[in-house]
C-alpha cells in the first residue's frame, strides 16, 4: 500500500510541477517578451524615441536573456529550480512594472535588460523540469507542456493589451506593463508555493537515472548538482547546442519580419494581425505534439522532421505571393514553432541526467540566444540591400535545412538512449 501511495504521489506531483513550468513560460515569454510587440508602437510614441531606439529596447531584452540563460541554468543546478525560477519571475515583475514608469529611453533600456535577465533565469530552469521529474520516454511530452505557456501567454497578451489601451488611452502602454508585471508577481508566488526541485524532495526515488552514464564516465563518483562543470565535458551537449543555434538563427527571421512582410505583400493590417493570432493559438499545442513525436521516434528524427516543416513554412513566404499560401505558411509555423526548443531541452536531459539538466539546458540555450541575436540583423540587412524579403526567407530556409541534416547526424546518442530505455523496460509514466 505504501508503494502505491508513493507512486500516486509521484505521478500526481510531477504534473503539478510541469504545470508550474507552463505558468512560468506564460509569464516569462508570453508576458515578458511577446507582449512587447503589441506595446511597442504606443511606448515608442510615449517616450518620443525613434524606431531604432525601439529596436534597441528589444535588443536589450534579448541581451539580458542571453546573459542569464547559461547562468540561470547553472544556479538552478546548484541551488534548485524553485528558488531560481521564483526569484527570476519576481525580478521580471518588478522590472516590467518599472518599465511602465519609464520617462526616458535609458531607464526603459535598463528595465528591459533586467526583464530579459529574469526571463532567462526563469525560462531555462523551467524547460529542464521535464528531465528532472519524468522518465526518458515522457520527457518530450512533459517539456512540450511547458512550452505551451508561450503560446498561451502570447494569446492572452493579444486579448488583454488592446483592452488596456482602450481603457487608458495614451497612457495605456504604461498600464499594460503594470498589469502584466502584476500578473508575473502572482505567477512567482504560485511557483514558490507549489514547485519542488526534485522527486527526492517529497521522499521518492530520483527519476531519470538511466541517462546519467554520460556524466558518470567523467568522474569516479556520482555526479551531483554541484558538479555542473561536467556538462561542458559531454561533447554531445555541444552538438545539440550547434543544432539549436540553427533554430535560433532561422526562426527569428520569420517571426521578426512576419507582419512587415505581409503588409509589403499587400495583406491588410487586420488580416495580418489575424494570421499572427492564428500562429499564437496553434503554437500552444506544438510543444506537446513535437515532444510526443520525439518520445516516439527519437530526438534526432523528431527534430529533423520539425526542421523540415519549418523550412517549408519559410520557403512559402519566399516564393509565393497569395493570401492562401501565407495562411498555409502561418499554420505550418504555428504547429511547429516551439518544436525545437522542446526537443533540445529533452535531448539535453537525456544526455546528462536530471540533476544537471538545468545547467545543460542553459548551456545549449546560449547557442540558441546567439543565433537569435544574429538572425534579425542579417535579415534586416539583406532586406535593405535587396529591396525585398525573398533573400532573408531563403536564408532562413537554408539554415533550417542544415538543421534538418544536423539533427540526423548529431542527435543519434539521444535517440539511442530512448531505445535503450524502452528495451530495458524503463517505461514508467512518471
Amino acid at each position: 500500500m505504501g508503494n502505491l501511495q508513493r507512486f500516486t504521489k509521484k505521478k500526481h506531483y510531477g504534473w503539478i510541477v510541469i504545470f508550474m513550468g507552463m505558468l512560468t513560460s506564460v509569464g516569462a515569454h508570453g508576458f515578458g517578451r511577446m507582449a512587447y510587440t503589441l506595446i511597442l508602437p504606443e511606448m515608442r510614441d510615449g517616450l518620443s524615441i525613434s524606431n531604432a531606439g525601439a529596436g534597441l529596447l528589444a535588443s536589450g531584452n534579448l541581451a539580458g536573456y542571453l546573459i542569464f540563460a547559461l547562468i540561470g541554468g547553472i544556479l538552478a543546478s546548484v541551488y534548485g529550480s524553485r528558488i531560481v525560477i521564483s526569484l527570476s519571475l519576481l525580478l521580471m515583475g518588478i522590472s516590467m512594472m518599472l518599465t511602465g514608469m519609464a520617462a526616458s529611453f535609458e531607464f526603459a533600456l535598463v528595465m528591459r535588460l533586467l526583464t530579459g535577465i529574469g526571463n532567462g533565469g526563469a525560462y531555462v530552469p523551467a524547460m529542464a523540469l521535464g528531465s528532472t521529474w519524468f522518465a526518458i520516454n515522457k520527457r518530450g511530452f512533459a517539456t512540450g507542456i511547458v512550452t505551451a505557456g508561450t503560446g498561451i501567454g502570447t494569446c492572452l497578451s493579444g486579448i488583454v493589451v488592446p483592452i488596456i489601451f482602450m481603457a487608458y488611452g495614451t497612457e495605456g502602454w504604461s498600464y499594460a506593463w503594470y498589469y502584466l508585471g502584476g500578473a508575473v508577481f502572482v505567477i512567482a508566488a504560485i511557483c514558490w508555493y507549489f514547485l519542488k526541485d526534485k522527486p527526492a524532495d517529497i521522499g521518492i526515488k530520483q527519476i531519470g537515472a538511466e541517462a546519467s552514464e554520460n556524466v558518470a564516465q567523467l568522474t569516479e563518483t556520482r555526479a551531483d548538482s554541484m558538479q555542473w562543470g561536467l556538462v561542458y565535458k559531454v561533447k554531445e551537449v555541444w552538438y545539440i547546442g550547434i543544432v539549436y543555434f540553427l533554430y535560433g538563427f532561422s526562426y527569428v527571421i520569420y517571426m521578426t519580419f512576419f507582419k512587415l512582410f505581409l503588409l509589403e505583400s499587400g495583406v491588410a493590417d487586420a488580416k495580418a494581425n489575424a494570421m499572427w493570432v492564428l500562429v499564437g493559438a496553434l503554437s500552444i499545442f506544438c510543444g506537446v505534439i513535437w515532444g510526443g513525436i520525439s518520445d516516439l521516434l527519437g530526438r534526432n528524427y523528431g527534430a529533423a522532421l520539425a526542421y523540415l516543416i519549418l523550412a517549408l513554412s519559410y520557403i512559402i513566404f519566399a516564393t509565393f505571393n497569395s493570401v492562401g499560401a501565407f495562411y498555409v505558411s502561418a499554420v505550418l509555423f504555428g504547429l511547429t514553432a516551439w518544436s525545437i526548443p522542446t526537443i533540445m531541452a529533452a535531448a539535453a536531459g537525456d544526455l546528462i541526467g536530471p540533476d544537471l539538466a538545468p545547467a545543460g539546458v542553459g548551456f545549449i540555450t546560449l547557442f540558441f540566444g546567439i543565433g537569435q541575436v544574429m538572425g534579425p540583423a542579417l535579415g534586416g540587412y539583406l532586406r535593405d540591400v535587396t529591396g525585398a524579403f525573398t533573400v532573408p526567407f531563403l536564408v532562413a530556409t537554408s539554415i533550417s535545412l542544415i538543421g534538418f541534416l544536423g539533427s540526423l547526424l548529431l542527435l543519434k546518442k539521444s535517440a539511442s538512449l530512448v531505445m535503450a530505455t524502452r528495451n530495458a523496460g524503463i517505461i514508467n509514466n512518471k
